[in-house]
């Protein structure tokens, strides 16, 4: 099954559905789930991947056709067999990995993406861009917000038009939704007003609708800089805290 993982882990049908389907895949990967396993209610799994009852349903109604997953009316979603065997190859990565090799691959690949969108997006590449960061900065969660940024960086691989970068980028993103799955957010319900990954967006979507590749790559660049700032900011407090409450009072040094 290792040679399907570009046809069947990563269904290119997806568009604005995209975010929802990569968030549920990450969901099921985290907590390898044994098969005929019930997920939790459609109410409470929107809210866990955050998306809309109907964009999960689209994503669900994917999965079960490649079955990931099977439906039973008046009782419920249940894992499929092919959980097994499709996702496999994305968990067992994911479990190898760490969020740096997740970040050094990021940088290797989004930039060149979006300076090839800046070269080949079409205006309608470009409206749907503008839209998703409109939509991202009314996220109602932070699970929301996720389901936009993933399909942000979607909208820019696609509107690169190259199938192989295209590809390679949604096996990044599985890997990557999978790995930060569990990371603790900041005590905030939704990302604040001013958080930093709004301006950046749109600076990314002036330089392609400008169709200036350099200019592009280098604010991809520098909001993937921010990103692992702030990602490994956060895995230092949560260390630092870790180690504070095991010796009983503050620490001294680390």
């Amino acid at each position: 099954m290792a040679s399907d993982i570009g046809l069947n882990w990563f269904d290119q049908r997806m568009d604005e559905h995209h975010g929802a389907l990569v968030q549920l895949r990450a969901y099921l990967s985290q907590r390898q789930l044994k098969v005929n396993s019930r997920l939790p209610p459609e109410r409470e799994l929107s809210q866990l991947v955050g998306a809309s009852r109907g964009e999960l349903r689209k994503a669900l109604a994917i999965l079960e056709e490649e079955g990931a997953v099977w439906r039973h009316v008046g009782k419920g979603t249940f894992v499929g067999d092919a959980v097994i065997t499709d996702t496999y190859n994305l968990a067992a990565v994911a479990q190898r990995t760490n969020p740096q090799e997740v970040m050094r691959a990021r940088f290797a690949i989004e930039p060149v993406l979006a300076g090839e969108a800046a070269h080949h997006s079409s205006p309608l590449d470009i409206a749907a861009l503008q839209n998703c960061t409109a939509n991202s900065r009314e996220a109602a969660s932070w699970r929301h917000y996720e389901a936009f940024d993933n399909r942000f960086h979607k909208l820019i691989a696609d509107a690169a038009k190259n199938q192989v970068l295209s590809a390679m980028f949604d096996v990044l993103s599985g890997i990557r939704r999978t790995v930060v799955w569990g990371l603790d957010r900041e005590e905030t319900d939704r990302p604040p007003r001013d958080h930093h990954s709004f301006d950046e967006h749109d600076r990314i979507v002036e330089a392609i609708e400008r169709r200036d590749r350099a200019a592009a790559a280098a604010a991809m660049l520098q909001h993937l800089v921010s990103v692992e700032r702030y990602l490994f900011a956060a895995s230092r407090e949560k260390e630092f805290a870790i180690r504070t409450a095991h010796v009983g009072g503050p620490a001294t040094h680390l």
